[in-house]
This record gives C-alpha cells, structure tokens and sequence, in this order.
C-alpha cells in the first residue's frame, strides 16, 4: 500500500467527503484509531458511509436523531471485511477527535489521522481489519515519519472521558506486533 502525491492510498475505495479542512501549518505526527457502528453494534449498513458523505437519514433508525447537521469524517474507514474507504486525503484534516489532546497539544485534528474501525467497544475485531489496519499504517509510517508506537492511540487516549474507542476489544498488543 502506497500512499500517492494527493494523499491517497493507492488500491482503495476514494469516497472524496466535504467534511474536511485545510491543516495548519506542521507534519502529520499522530495516529487516532476509532470504532464506528450505526446503527450501534450492527455492521455492513450503508450508514458509516451516509453519515462521512453528509447524506444519513435521520429517521432511518430512532437512534440517529442525534445525529441530525453532525459533520464529521475520518481519513479512512475500514469494513469488518478489511475493505479500506478513504474519504479525506491525509494531506487535510478531517473532523474525527474533537475535543481532544495529546501530549499536552490540543486540537488533534490539527496534526493527526483517523481511522475508524467498523465496530464497537466490546466485540473483537476481525482478522481482516487488522491485516488492512497494518498495511494502511505501515502507509502512513512511511509518508509521516513522525508516527511511531508512542504517536498510535486510542480515539480515548485523547479525549478521555469523553470517548472509549476502539475499547477493550482492541487487541493493542497483536496489533504493534503485525506493525513493529
């Protein structure tokens, strides 16, 4: 997997979104790993990709109400069959952390990249997603040299508190193993 001059992967699903910005100036040096499921716990539903495109329907299920002018995106969303979707180059930033820090720096959509995971706290991930995770990362290690073990977190990790993802059912340990 190769990250391109656009800050694209090669060999993905482009779903260009509007919900992004220009960064400011500073390299990409960090690392946020999501989980993402809508309806909550149901996967392979057209909803991840509707709600990244700026198109859910809100009265599809009676739990997305909240849901109604949210505008949010990640880099990338990765299907519980390992298919990759991009949907923000790297080279912008996308509105996947809100309020958050790291390192004592605020604004982690500043200087960061999202991936989320199609799932939830509780339930394993598959095997699939941690091959493309690995190879997706790998991309981005190569591109952004600043990213290393220390700068691969937690969507919690920088917004504690507030947020739990990808939760305990993310194998934090296989994962370094597959990328370090």
């Amino acid at each position: 997997m190769h990250i391109n001059e656009l800050g694209q992967l090669n060999n993905v699903l482009q779903r260009p979104c509007t919900h992004y910005d220009e960064r400011p100036e500073g390299e990409v040096s960090l690392l946020v790993i999501h989980n993402i499921s809508l309806p909550a716990g149901q996967f392979a539903t057209p909803y991840v990709d509707d709600l990244f495109m700026g198109a859910i329907d809100c009265t599809a299920h009676e739990s997305f109400t909240d849901l109604k002018g949210l505008r949010v995106s990640a880099h990338c969303f990765i299907r519980r069959t390992g298919e990759v979707i991009q949907y923000v180059p790297f080279e912008k930033r996308a509105w996947h952390a809100g309020i958050s820090m790291f390192e004592g720096r605020e604004r982690c959509n500043d200087f960061s990249v999202g991936i989320e995971l199609e799932g939830t706290d509780n339930q394993a991930y598959t095997q699939a997603q941690y091959n493309a995770l690995h190879l997706v990362t790998k991309a981005l290690m190569a591109k952004y040299p600043e990213i290393n073990r220390s700068r691969i977190v937690g969507h919690c990790d920088i917004a504690p508190g507030r947020k739990t993802d990808p939760g305990a059912s993310f194998d934090w340990q296989y994962y370094f193993d597959l990328v370090f």
